[in-house]
């Protein structure tokens, strides 16, 4: 059914703040593992790092529909009678679940392509060479110890928070949808 317009400020609200943090905290993770990671990785050459630049731009743009959704939300749950900003917020919101839903497929093919090559594509950058008496020596523009491990466990957060994403976004859709009577 359809709630009162104090529940619908309230349910807005709270759904606004939730896809500011969840927008901010996805953003957040989208830089990190580009720049520690990606920026280095990226070779236009290469399929596979192009594919890991392509996914991780998506991922961070996404997180700027989203967070910019939250903000329209939370203006919408201040006034409900514009028409205008629920209509805004009805394409922010439905924009947003599907770039988020796109970021949650690509991302999910990067975590499938590394764990296929086993990192090779993220140590691509970095030279080995054998000295007869020393052990291996990495010239590396990052720390190659855990790179594997970091950019796997940043790439699962961030599907975690897209996945949250998705869900608040239909969410909010769904109110803007009962608010514009469709």
């Amino acid at each position: 059914g359809h709630l009162d317009p104090g529940s619908h400020q309230r349910v807005l609200m709270k759904t606004g703040l939730i896809l500011l943090i969840i927008g901010h905290l996805n953003f957040i993770t989208g830089t990190l593992v580009h720049g520690t990671v990606l920026r280095f990785v990226l070779d236009p050459r290469d399929a596979i790092s192009l594919q890991y630049a392509i996914a991780n731009a998506a991922s961070i743009i996404s997180a700027l529909l989203t967070i910019s959704c939250g903000i329209a939300a939370l203006m919408l749950s201040r006034y409900l009678t514009p028409a205008a900003l629920k209509w805004g917020v009805f394409a922010l919101s439905a924009s947003s679940s599907l770039g988020c839903l796109s970021c949650l497929l690509g991302l999910a093919v990067s975590v499938g392509l590394t764990l296929g090559s086993q990192g090779r594509v993220l140590l691509a950058p970095c030279t080995f060479a054998n000295v007869a008496l020393a052990p291996v020596s990495r010239e590396c523009p990052f720390d190659p110890t855990r790179v594997y491990s970091s950019t796997l466990s940043l790439w699962a957060i961030s599907l975690l928070l897209d996945s949250m994403e998705i869900v608040f976004n239909i969410r909010c859709l769904l109110l803007t949808i009962d608010l514009l009577r469709l």
